[in-house]
């Protein structure tokens, strides 16, 4: 927002959050989330007014130009409310617990999040963005206010009433979903799931252009992750073709950023060219796995690539000096979504002059009269580069030669324009996915550099996210890590430590992963139902504890703990742990019964409990040519039902037998490097020739 002379900024001035700091100057009064605000209501008998969004949300800004900045929906906030802010990236479960009375009370949701509250937390009006008048059928927000003013001056009790029976119908619906969904431990279920979810993933996919479902349309990509995987483990190459059409389709699209890498947020048509611009974190982790388990599939460079090409942006763009992960880059830049990457063709004409412009445009899409608001977005929806060079009889070679110096150059060109916004929160949660990330890149790919950089955020966040009681936190920014982490933080976390273990065999990340697992099952676990809370016990107390369950734009806690539980079950041979993966597998499967699609993280826990696990244990030297080589062949397999532990024979500390004692059976075999592989606790002949192993992995 634009800072007048003599404008005083309110208390929103004092936290950490860059969403917050951008409502720091204006003149509605507002408040963080905490005590001292819902005080003042309780002391004033004023409704809470409580706005939602995040820092590179554009309907958020749209909203705050309009109304928070004016001066009379000012004056009537002030007046009349409590106003509170919130960052739904820092407190998601906020977020979570209103956006669902949002969906109730509307049918859908969205950012900002416009909730109005009584003063004891609970909200009898929700909606998402309103105008400052009312618009295009759209009640203003003036309007709005001053509707609830008089009922709360001429009726209070009553909104209030309101308030406590709406909350007690969510609290009736929530018991009744944690009923329906707990497991009574029998069993893990069958694969009916799995193939129920196959076939309505068959119904919805768009054959021409790839993806699911009409516009606007999301990568999801643990949508593709778990097609991938049903496409192996039940010989389906229609489940592979339905993936890798829409694997290639968004990286043909404008969603994907051709100059700069990485994609944005989602796409508003059907064909992924207009995106929402906005980059997270969150979408290129997940993107960046969905892609290099298609390239062990399929050994397509293209895969390779564009995951690289992932990783390429963060490091540079997303990277904080300490080694962790920025949250988000906005939409907008000088107030205009998208600006920052769209081109007209005399600035290309201007970076690569004319004869080169005139071969650029024709490759990436742009036209004159432009794809975008009378500008372009580069995309290859004609087709990749070299399928024109075979069009066109050209030398594919030369031709992408010519293509990455045109993209360097424009990339120079644009660094020069103000850059949108970056969100450089650190959440551990989105951090935990990017540190899978880029291990798994470390695996697939043999490239140890992206291991090193999941190794540096993980170690700061070991070191910095974490209070001395060794309770994890959220959120990190500008020197301070504070509130209490949530069932995301360490199950994505967990998730990451034990790629990175398998990634390095460096036991320290295993170690990391057992200790995070003990302090997840303590602090979330639901004995009674199964699966695990959204906030720990020592959390904030809200109107409602939940239990997230559906894997939406990020997977669910639930889903991801029940996966790598289940892993780090396998790798430990913990009984325990086991059974407590099966049984929130169970629940989860209760929940997913309604409609399997929206848990597709889930369903990849489900198919690796349906087949067993598999456990590689690899023994041998640290120094020994032939192990590092089977290890290499191992970690380049597409297995992702398999457990991988590094057993060095010559560690001086005793190495990864002193977390794992069951090691003691699987040692180096006369010394030379040795592959056991095993499912449901039973083991094949060892292995000491790279050409068995070789043979072992194509078979299966």
């Amino acid at each position: 927002m634009e800072i007048k002379e003599g404008q005083k900024p309110n208390r929103l001035i004092n936290e950490k959050s860059p969403y917050l700091l951008q409502h720091a100057y204006n003149p509605v009064d507002w408040y963080p989330w905490g005590e001292e605000a819902f005080a003042k209501a309780q002391a004033e008998n004023k409704p809470i007014f409580l706005s939602v969004g995040y820092s590179t949300c554009h309907w958020c800004h749209v909203m705050e130009r309009e109304s928070f900045e004016d001066q009379e929906v000012a004056q009537l906030l002030n007046d009349h409310y409590v106003a509170i802010k919130v960052d739904r990236e820092e407190r998601p479960d906020i977020d979570a617990l209103y956006m669902s009375v949002c969906q109730a009370l509307t049918g859908s949701g969205g950012w900002p999040l416009t909730v109005l509250l009584t003063p004891e937390k609970k909200p009898f009006y929700a909606g998402t963005y309103f105008p400052k008048r009312k618009m295009f059928g759209r009640i203003g927000l003036m309007d709005l206010l001053e509707q609830i003013r008089s009922k709360w001056e001429q009726d209070g009790e009553a909104l209030i009433q309101y308030g406590d029976e709406l909350m007690q119908e969510l609290q009736e619906y929530e018991r009744k979903n944690a009923r329906s969904a707990g497991g009574d431990g029998s069993g893990v279920p069958g694969e009916e799931l799995l193939h129920e979810a196959y076939k309505l993933y068959q119904r919805q996919f768009d054959e021409e252009y790839g993806g699911f479902g009409q516009a606007p349309k999301f990568p999801t990509p643990h949508n593709l992750s778990f097609l991938l995987a049903y496409s192996q483990t039940y010989k389906q190459p229609e489940a592979l073709r339905m993936a890798e059409k829409t694997l290639e389709s968004m990286y043909r699209g404008g969603m994907y950023d051709h100059i700069g890498f990485g994609f944005s947020r989602y796409s508003t048509d059907r064909e992924w060219l207009v995106p929402h611009f906005e980059k997270m974190l969150y979408d290129n982790a997940l993107l960046a796995i969905a892609y290099l388990e298609a390239y062990q599939i399929t050994g397509k460079a293209l895969y390779a690539d564009i995951a690289e090409q992932i990783f390429t942006y963060v490091k540079r763009d997303m990277t904080s000096p300490e080694g962790a992960f920025y949250s988000a880059e906005d939409a907008d830049s000088e107030g205009v979504e998208g600006k920052f990457y769209v081109f007209t063709r005399d600035e290309i004409e201007e970076a690569l002059g004319l004869e080169d412009m005139h071969s650029y445009c024709n490759v990436y899409g742009i036209t004159p009269e432009g794809n975008f608001e009378g500008a372009n977005i580069p995309n290859l929806l004609r087709g990749l580069p070299e399928e024109q060079a075979e069009l066109k009889e050209l030398n594919p070679l030369g031709l992408k030669t010519r293509t990455d110096e045109w993209r360097e150059k424009l990339f120079a060109y644009r660094e020069r324009r103000i850059h949108p916004a970056k969100d450089d929160k650190v959440l551990t949660s989105w951090n935990g996915l990017m540190i899978a990330a880029l291990a798994k890149g470390a695996k697939a790919l043999q490239k140890p550099e992206y291991a090193q950089a999941a190794a540096a955020a993980t170690d700061f966040i070991w070191t910095t996210l974490r209070r001395e009681d060794g309770r994890l936190l959220a959120r990190y920014r500008d020197g301070e890590a504070a509130i209490p982490a949530y069932i995301d933080d360490y199950a994505f976390l967990l998730w990451g430590l034990t790629e990175l273990y398998e990634a390095t065999g460096q036991p320290v990340h295993l170690e990391r992963a057992i200790t995070l697992k003990d302090g997840l099952l303590e602090l979330f676990g639901d004995k009674e139902g199964g699966g695990f809370f959204f906030t720990g016990h020592d959390g904030e107390e809200l109107p409602i504890r939940s239990k997230e369950l559906y894997d939406g734009a990020i997977p669910s806690g639930n889903s991801v703990a029940a996966r790598q539980l289940w892993k780090l079950s396998v790798i430990t041979q913990d009984a325990e742990l086991k059974a407590i993966a099966e049984r929130t597998a169970q629940m989860l499967a209760a929940a997913a019964a309604e409609y399997p699609p929206g848990y597709s993280m889930y369903l990849q826990a489900h198919l690796a409990l349906v087949s067993g696990g598999r456990e590689w244990v690899l023994s041998g030297k640290r120094g020994d040519a032939v192990l590092h080589g089977m290890l290499s062949q191992v970690q380049r397999a597409y297995q992702p039902d398999a457990a991988l532990i590094v057993n060095w024979t010559d560690a001086e500390d005793g190495g990864v037998q002193k977390l794992l004692p069951h090691l003691a059976d699987k040692p180096a075999v006369d010394g030379q490097a040795t592959v056991y592989e095993c499912r449901n606790f039973a083991c094949r002949q060892p292995l000491t020739n790279p050409e068995a192993l070789k043979e072992l992995l194509v078979r299966d």
